[in-house]
């Protein structure tokens, strides 16, 4: 009987477990609704920028907003790392973390490298790896605006045109579909000439009212919408592995529920049959006597 309690006690805690994994699986189902919509409708204004930005990148010098181009030896890197607060997302943050210390171990062997996290699990992973993380900004995703997203891209982009990094990478989730984020690391700065292809062709831009104040403005707008993209996505990301790894463990819950219950009743069905037996037993001895 003391198995049989076991199992019960495993039952009752099973169950409860698959409650909250089935009620957080809701809660991320909404939340990634939302943050699907803010990154669907950022992309292609984003994406459209950033042509722009690259094929006029091509055609300036550094007098007129070409810093952000300049192409220096690369020995002083920034990797700014997108990551989550939370986990409970399958392979969301370690994707990240991943990525990094394949950049950090890899592309970037020799090299001095510092990390800017966004969310606190890449900040806390990386810390513990000894890497020098200059900037860790956890609370960006209590209100996630542009407008807290921008000063962190300036603070980088003048770090970048005052010479303290020669490369500045991004490395984030991109957030594909419910069920599927790929891990990329891009490059932020400096700003990397468009492809050239067969297809391709450079375009003409009529400046009104000058060139120079309008890429005065443009390129950091760019910039900083690049990061506040990348920030959206990653947020996207995450509810989505969240509903992922929550539907996964409400159904292995299940699984588990399906199977203990089997075993349940096959062991109460034992116990039955064995009592009945020791009471026919016992009744046939008595007959005897």
């Amino acid at each position: 009987m003391a198995g049989l309690k076991e199992v019960r006690e495993r039952i009752t805690s099973i169950s409860s477990t698959k409650q909250i994994t089935s009620a957080m699986k809701m809660v991320s189902a909404a939340k990634l609704r939302r943050a699907q919509d803010a990154i669907t409708r950022m992309r292609p204004y984003a994406s459209k920028l950033k042509e722009i930005l690259e094929n006029l990148s091509a055609t300036l010098d550094s007098s007129e907003g070409g810093a952000f181009s300049t192409e220096r030896p690369i020995e002083k890197v920034l990797i700014v790392a997108v990551s989550s607060n939370r986990g409970l997302c399958g392979g969301f943050n370690s994707n990240v973390n991943k990525q990094v210390m394949n950049l950090v171990n890899g592309v970037y062997a020799g090299k001095e490298i510092s990390v800017l996290s966004i969310g606190k699990k890449s900040g806390e992973f990386l810390k513990r790896r000894n890497l020098n993380v200059i900037e860790r900004h956890d609370g960006v995703y209590d209100n996630l605006t542009f407008d807290v997203i921008s000063p962190i891209a300036q603070s980088i982009m003048d770090a970048f045109v005052a010479g303290k990094y020669d490369r500045v990478d991004v490395v984030y989730n991109q957030f594909q579909n419910a069920a599927t984020q790929l891990c990329v690391a891009e490059q932020f700065l400096p700003v990397a000439p468009p492809a050239v292809t067969e297809k391709t062709s450079s375009t003409d831009y009529i400046f009104e009212p000058g060139k120079a104040e309008i890429v005065a403005d443009l390129i950091p707008r760019s910039l900083k919408t690049q990061l506040y993209a990348a920030t959206l996505d990653s947020h996207a990301s995450e509810h989505g592995a969240r509903m992922t790894a929550m539907h996964k463990a409400t159904d292995n819950a299940s699984d588990i529920l399906k199977a203990l219950k089997l075993s349940y009743n096959k062991a109460r069905q034992a116990a039955i049959t064995n009592e009945i037996l020791e009471i026919v037993g016992g009744a046939a001895a008595l007959e005897e006597g």
